[in-house]
């Protein structure tokens, strides 16, 4: 059987009907992984993609692949590159690095003098960032609105951020600072 084609572009208004199945898949790959996740909702994932924020991967037929989205911090001066997720069906055929790409790229144009900056406990999103451009960094050196470390708080992992003083955890931060690019 031939592999059916995948599509991976913008997100658009019809795609909130992947919300359930990305939430719900983000935080079963993090459980299998043993990893920490900051669990997100349906309702942020919708937001995400009628913002305009969000990047999805497709089949031809209409199934789901993958997705990420970004988000804004420290009025615009930071922007994150998160949820990046692929379906276990279509994982090692090059989707994740696809839709970081987009992602990363849609990061540049609708926030050109941003810093982009990542955080994970995933080898396969570091060697991705690396990729881009993206370095290692300290906390101290990324988004420091309390917004965003809240979102953490559904992290299995948020008494290791809070006993460090949000000065590092078990997530490594990795920074594209466009000034030095």
């Amino acid at each position: 059987m031939e592999d059916e084609r995948i599509i991976i572009r913008s997100a658009i208004p019809s795609d909130v009907v992947f919300a359930d199945q990305i939430i719900h898949e983000m935080e079963s790959s993090a459980i299998a992984r043993g990893s920490g996740i900051s669990k997100r909702s349906a309702a942020a994932i919708i937001e995400k993609i009628d913002e305009g924020k969000a990047i999805v991967a497709i089949t031809e037929n209409g199934e789901w692949v993958g997705f990420s989205y970004i988000e804004t911090w420290d009025n615009e001066q930071f922007v994150s590159n998160s949820g990046l997720i692929v379906s276990p069906k279509h994982r090692n055929q090059g989707v994740a690095s696809q839709i970081k790409t987009q992602i990363f790229e849609l990061s540049r144009t609708k926030y050109p003098s941003a810093k982009v900056f990542s955080i994970t406990s995933g080898l396969a999103i570091m060697k991705m960032n690396s990729r881009l451009g993206f370095e290692p960094v300290t906390y101290s050196e990324v988004a420091q609105e309390t917004r965003f470390w809240d979102s953490c708080k559904s992290c299995v992992n948020y008494d290791v951020l809070q006993s460090k003083n949000r000065c590092n955890c078990l997530c490594t931060a990795m920074l594209f600072d466009p000034q030095l690019n």
